[in-house]
């Protein structure tokens, strides 16, 4: 294997490790910070992190003043917002069930980009791996739950209002996908570094004019929350989005987009092996309902159908989404 190669497959290896991770490292750092520290600190270090590559590699910026405005709803809809509602969310639901309904991107994407923004279509196939996907949200939610039980009831409404917060998440990077595809791809292109750098970086921006509201608490710092929490921000949030457009250069998006299907094994697992989390029979259930929607709403799968047009770029915008998603 040539340096070259090598260097992706770890790159790959070291993405789907610290993606996974990232829902981890969350849990972690809410034992001492706020939710909106968390998010503040995660975006604040990616962006910092992410600018110092831009520098290292010499990387321009773009002149349109629109790119900008554009990026500021990017910036929120796929960073600010989405990184609060899961930060929020681990609060109350374990960090691998915030993992595996991180995986329901590509479903929201593909909704995002046929519904909202209208410039795809979606044929026979991914119609059903949409609805192959909202169902086995379904099953991870497990309504039944909240219905048979009335004690704690409490407890169930947040683990439910957590759930929900990261299906939140999973909407919001779907919309910011779409918007991308729909007001940036084909009319003002940039770099994959670039588009890195200005999403995180706008995203933090956001957050620090709103840090007053969302940073601003009482704090309790210890070593495993400081190193979660500059896990988080350098590797999870700056570098790991650098070695994605790497990635996303070398093997192309459909190869890419494995780490989908990586990131939330790892998750659970370390949500198990270090915080002691378990899962109830329909979350893991739910999430093979969820990536057989997946593979359906990505063209892996395929019902005999004829092919539409604009059916190839639903495929390719569902991957993108589902390798982007961290």
């Amino acid at each position: 294997m040539s340096s070259n190669r090598l260097s992706i497959a770890l790159q790959f290896s070291a993405l789907g490790l610290l993606w996974g991770a990232s829902f981890l490292f969350m849990k972690v750092a809410l034992g001492g910070v706020s939710f909106g520290q968390v998010a503040w600190t995660r975006l604040v270090l990616g962006a910092l992190t992410l600018g110092l590559v831009m520098l290292v590699l010499r990387t321009k910026l773009p002149r349109e003043p629109i790119v900008y405005l554009h990026f500021v709803v990017i910036g929120a809809f796929g960073c600010a917002i989405p990184y609060l509602l899961f930060a929020w969310a681990e609060q109350y639901v374990t960090s691998g069930l915030a993992s595996i309904y991180n995986a329901v991107t590509p479903i929201t994407t593909a909704l995002m980009v046929t519904l909202v923004f209208r410039v795809e279509k979606l044929d026979r196939s991914r119609v059903l791996g949409v609805v192959a996907g909202i169902l086995g949200v379904i099953v991870i939610i497990g309504p039944w739950s909240f219905v048979a039980s009335e004690a704690a009831h409490g407890d169930l409404l947040l683990e439910l209002a957590g759930q929900l917060a990261c299906i939140g998440s999973a909407v919001c990077y779907g919309f910011t996908f779409g918007y991308i595809r729909r007001f940036i791809s084909n009319r003002h292109p940039v770099s994959g570094l670039t588009a890195a750098f200005l999403q995180v970086g706008m995203g933090a921006a956001i957050l620090l004019v709103l840090t007053p509201f969302v940073a601003l608490g009482p704090i309790s710092l210890d070593l495993p929350i400081v190193l979660s929490l500059v896990l988080l921000g350098v590797l999870g949030t700056g570098l790991a989005y650098y070695w994605y457009m790497n990635i996303l250069n070398a093997w192309g998006p459909t190869a890419t987009s494995t780490v989908t299907y990586l990131t939330p094994v790892v998750g659970v697992a370390l949500g198990i092996l270090l915080l002691g989390e378990t899962l109830s029979w329909n979350a893991p259930v739910g999430a093979v309902i969820v990536f057989a929607g997946i593979l359906l709403a990505q063209g892996r799968l395929r019902l005999p159908h004829r092919r539409g047009p604009g059916s190839g770029r639903v495929a390719r915008d569902a991957e993108k989404a589902a390798a982007e998603a961290g």
